[in-house]
């Protein structure tokens, strides 16, 4: 693929999170997140692993940024920790945590640089957790308080807002399975976090608008459902997956409305608030890794389906298949499904792991990921050819970073980074995409 296989005004760039880069996680003020409480408890994290230092960006985010002029992105999605500018989750507000992403931001704009700022990405404050987190109703209006400071501060600059990313993960993985913070295993009783979270995102949606923003958005994890079998039975569990980690998530805010299969297990009243939550948006980020197959539930299982693995495709270290028509066949079904109404789309998030070490002379030669990255913008570019209106790609992510409950070890950074010393070193997949954004490729 060639940059000029797409238009000119297309959005290239990259995508972060805080708590997965940041560190500093005791400094000027921050406040703990169920991140901080998760990883200080025994067996969550692959070898014990924490983020205290991480990519140590706060101290190193003036150099991470010009690695990122350097690539000559057009873009930068970050997120804004939470209990860094509000460590109670509302007020008082930590001035020294929002000074923080001023400069980020500044220096961002004088780099012509696009913000994308992502309000949350899972660091809940622990204080609102200990109220109860996202069951409760009242941490959505904790977080409009919160997206209402931010916003008060940098919607003169930031370009695009992202309230919530992939609340899909913070339900099912927090709160249903319990592999992510909070660590709570309700199964399907998770599911009014994902009510609580959709409230949040259209209070702050409005908490935005009204500070000035303008473009409000959101970015959400999305992946096709594959029956792995051809029974009734087969085809029905993949129709209840799609409705939990798809539907669940897209519908009430592009169409206004529950899945069917999932309204005996939502919260009393959730209708009333999907008039804030359907709020009109200016565009839709969709994240993609991978499908998801599905299969008739085993006998005794909690669960209406079983997951069995995709087979047939190569795999990264972090255990997906890596089927970049997937990313097609999905957004052509999310435009035929909801319509002319569907707005513009952005790749929010799209990026592969790898072991990707340097070689005796210091090179990262990381060609699985230049492969991955191209036959996603093929994929991309079909998409568009189908008449899906995409307006952006941002690759996840500009460096290794802290992955979750894995610890370091699958590694999905343009940028290596040796976390002893916090040496960075550009990968092949950094200069590829360079010289792709120039025009070289």
């Amino acid at each position: 693929m060639r940059r000029a296989d797409f238009p000119q005004d297309f959005l290239w760039g990259v995508s972060t999170s805080a708590f997965q880069i940041e560190g500093a996680v005791r400094e000027d003020g921050r406040g703990p997140s169920v991140w901080d409480t998760f990883c200080a408890t025994p067996g969550k994290i692959a070898d014990g692993a924490n983020a205290d230092i991480a990519c140590d960006h706060y101290h190193r985010w003036e150099s991470d940024l010009e690695l990122l002029s350097g690539l000559g992105a057009g873009a930068y999605r970050f997120s804004v920790a939470w209990p860094r500018v509000c460590p109670q989750g509302a007020a008082p507000v930590n001035a020294a945590g929002l000074d923080f992403y001023d400069r980020l931001v500044d220096r961002l704009c004088a780099a012509g640089i696009e913000p994308v700022c992502t309000l949350y990405h899972w660091d809940t404050p622990q204080p609102l957790e200990d109220a109860g987190g996202w069951l409760n109703r009242e941490t959505a209006y904790r977080f409009a308080e919160y997206a209402a400071v931010v916003g008060a501060r940098l919607a003169d600059r930031v370009g695009k807002w992202i309230p919530l990313n992939e609340p899909m993960v913070e339900t099912l993985y927090g709160y249903a399975t319990g592999e992510y913070a909070p660590g709570r295993t309700l199964l399907f009783g998770a599911l009014p976090a994902a009510c609580h979270q959709h409230l949040a995102h259209g209070l702050a949606v409005g908490a935005l608008r009204a500070a000035g923003a303008r473009a409000v958005g959101t970015a959400n994890n999305h992946s096709p459902i594959w029956a792995l079998g051809d029974s009734p039975a087969d085809h029905a569990a993949a129709g209840v997956l799609d409705a939990l980690i798809n539907r669940l998530f897209s519908d009430p805010v592009l169409l206004g409305s529950y899945p069917e299969e999932l309204l005996p297990y939502l919260p009393e009243g959730y209708a009333e608030d999907l008039p804030v939550i359907a709020a009109p948006l200016d565009f839709y980020g969709v994240n993609y890794y991978e499908p998801q197959g599905a299969a008739a539930p085993s006998p005794g299982s909690p669960l209406p389906f079983d997951l069995p693995p995709i087979e047939g495709y190569p795999r990264t270290n972090n255990d997906s298949p890596i089927v970049p028509d997937g990313l097609r066949e999905f957004l052509v079904a999310l435009r035929e499904r909801v319509g002319p109404t569907l707005p513009p789309v952005y790749l929010t998030e799209n990026g592969c792991s790898g072991v990707d070490e340097p070689d005796a002379d210091g090179r990262i030669a990381d060609e699985h990921r230049i492969a991955f990255l191209d036959a996603h913008l093929r994929a991309l570019r079909e998409a568009m050819d189908a008449g899906v209106d995409v307006r952006g790609y941002l690759v996840w992510s500009l460096l290794d970073n802290f992955e979750w409950s894995k610890g370091y070890a699958p590694r999905f950074g343009l940028v290596h980074v040796d976390y002893a010393s916090q040496r960075r070193t550009p990968k092949d997949s950094y200069h590829w995409l360079r010289g792709f954004l120039g025009g070289r490729e």
